[in-house]
């Protein structure tokens, strides 16, 4: 792995959970960050914070649902500081609805926010990747990503979708020494998200996504040459880091 001090990177879903755990990790370690996210004022306190550790940071407020949005803020990423080593596109939205609850409307925008966003952020560093030499992109995945769960209409096929873009793309970009993966937490974590669909049993066990931290940190310092086309979990890959340490 290289030193990670000097390198940039763009996240997603950066304003809060497990987002805002990534680029703080990001952050002690000397990467430059351009942060990605709807809620806006959350992510200005964000980038505050970071840049009070010495941080160069770019905080970008943008619905990853709209299309046009998403590739604008990634323009102004790539713009302001150039290829990404590592793209973390965490964002995503789960709201539990039934067939026969959801609309048209709703489903998409879940979907876009998961799989049309995926796309689009990773098609805007593609090219800069294969001319930089490689880099590291990575989908935030779960268990709605290999199977199926109640209610989860729209995140389930969301997420199945960006397991199959991964597999896809990791054969594309292995020529070019570009990894793609994704990544499954591997343990319940304790974000907004959670707090609004886990049952109380999940809530007992859940644990700090700063915890979770090491293995986003392998992550931004890899190509293919290392792996690529893998479904990794967070939990046990950080905890086996830590053994390694």
């Amino acid at each position: 792995m290289m030193s990670l001090s000097g390198k940039v990177a763009i996240v997603t879903g950066a304003a809060q959970g497990l987002g805002y755990a990534i680029v703080r990790a990001y952050a002690e370690a000397g990467m430059k960050i351009t942060l990605i996210d709807v809620q806006a004022a959350r992510l200005e306190q964000v980038a505050a914070e970071l840049r009070g550790l010495g941080a160069d940071c770019l905080p970008v407020a943008a619905d990853l649902s709209d299309a046009a949005a998403t590739q604008a803020a990634v323009d102004q990423a790539l713009a302001h500081y150039g290829t990404p080593h590592v793209l973390v596109h965490n964002a995503a939205l789960l709201v539990e609805r039934s067939m026969l609850e959801v609309e048209l409307a709703a489903w998409q925008k879940e979907v876009n926010i998961i799989l049309q966003a995926a796309f689009i952020l990773s098609k805007a560093v593609w090219q800069p990747m294969i001319d930089a030499g490689g880099g590291s992109i990575v989908y935030l995945s779960s268990g709605s990503g290999i199977k199926g769960f109640l209610k989860e209409v729209a995140y389930c096929p969301g997420k199945h979708g960006q397991e199959g873009l991964m597999k896809v793309l990791a054969m594309e970009g292995q020529p070019f020494n570009i990894a793609v993966n994704s990544i499954t937490p591997g343990a319940p974590i304790n974000t907004p998200m959670s707090d609004s669909n886990y049952n109380d049993e999940l809530k007992k066990r859940w644990v700090d996504p700063a915890l979770l931290t090491p293995a986003f940190l392998h992550l931004a310092g890899i190509d293919a040459s290392v792996f690529t086309g893998q479904r990794l979990d967070a939990w046990a890959l950080s905890q086996s880091l830590a053994r390694e340490s």
